[in-house]
């Protein structure tokens, strides 16, 4: 079964948010993800308040376990995580 990032997220500082997007991205490549939502346009339904919404899907959950807890994720994540508010979990899917 696939494994999946999903993330909402309002990001304070538009320069850290492109230097992390990069790496970020270059961390799904590694991983063999796939970037399935990335921003757009979106209606918010009910509670929560956050500007952007990721999906990532990877081939399997340890994947996408792998892919967060990697060195090169936690770089960005030095980079991001003063500069965002965000809501991040990694799921089973199909």
């Amino acid at each position: 079964m696939s494994g999946y990032w999903i993330v909402r997220c309002r990001y304070n500082n538009q320069e850290a948010f492109l230097e992390y997007a990069s790496k970020a991205t270059d961390v799904v490549e590694k991983h063999d993800g796939e970037f399935l939502v990335r921003g757009g346009e979106q209606f918010q339904m009910e509670d929560g308040d956050y500007e952007r919404t990721v999906m990532v899907r990877f081939p399997s959950l340890d994947i996408a376990k792998q892919a967060y807890e990697s060195e090169e994720y936690k770089t960005a994540l030095k980079i991001i995580e003063s500069n965002a508010d965000r809501d991040f979990i990694i799921t089973e899917g199909l």
